[in-house]
Formats: structure tokens, sequence, C-alpha cells
């Protein structure tokens, strides 16, 4: 039996405070909570996950290399602040052939100023935003398709 496709899940800086950091803005859903459904719902897709987060910028950079070189069927990326500041993300980003899903909770846009440039977003091959939680499984249900 072959190895089901590989998605890497990849969340940024403060997502690890999912559940109780502006629960009015990102929900009251843990990161965890989210991992466990999308878990469940990659079983029933016939693909594999490979969830990380981290608050660090190069991280995030050196996974992105890391799913293309292993060979991942696409990146489901939450870059949290990075979406609006790091050129050196949307670098990477626009540097692997992998497919690149963007999520974030709320919507960038209907917020600060500051956050409606997603320089991230330029690079990907699909954002979607909004959606609460929901729109993990969305951008899952996205890369299984491609």
């Amino acid at each position: 039996m072959p190895t089901p496709p590989l998605i890497f899940v990849l969340n940024g800086p403060n997502l690890n405070l999912l559940g109780s950091r502006e629960p009015e803005i990102y929900g009251s859903d843990t990161l965890d909570d989210i991992a466990g459904r999308l878990n469940e719902q990659a079983e029933g897709l016939g693909v594999r996950l490979d969830i990380r987060q981290s608050n660090h910028e190069g991280h995030l950079i050196d996974w992105l290399h890391e799913a293309q070189a292993e060979g991942a069927k696409a990146v489901i990326l939450n870059p949290g602040g990075y979406s609006h500041t790091s050129v050196a993300l949307h670098d990477a980003v626009k540097a692997i052939a992998t497919p690149v899903i963007e999520v974030h909770l709320s919507d960038p846009e209907a917020r600060e100023s500051f956050r409606h440039v997603d320089l991230v977003a330029l690079a990907a091959t699909q954002l979607i935003k909004g959606e609460g939680a929901r729109g993990y499984s969305l951008a899952l249900d996205a890369a299984a398709r491609l």
C-alpha cells in the first residue's frame, strides 16, 4: 500500500496562544483542538499531516524548504503577523514548487490598516481568511484536491 500524500500545516507567531488570546477575534479553539479535527479530516481524505507551530520566522522558512524536500503535496500556512511584514517568508513561499495555501482565522482586511497588506498572499497559491477555525478545514480540503 502506498504512503498517503503528506501535507504540512505550519502555524506562525502567537498561534500557540489560541483559545486564550483575544477569543473575540480568534475564537475559543486551541491549536490542539484545530489539529485534532484536522487529523480526523485528513484520515477521511487519505492524506497525512505534519502540524507545527513556531514563533520564529526562520523555523517557518526552514519548514517550507523541508516540505518541498520531503515531497509534500501542499503546505497550509498561517503566518500570523508575519504575513504583513516578512519579505523573507514571501520569498520562501515563492521559492518552493510546493503549493502553499495561506489561512487566517480573522479577515485582516477588516482589521487595522497595517494588516491590509499581505506579503505572503502575493506568493501563495490560495488565501482563505475570515472563516475562523473552519478556514483550516477548507484549506485541507483544497490541499487534498491539488
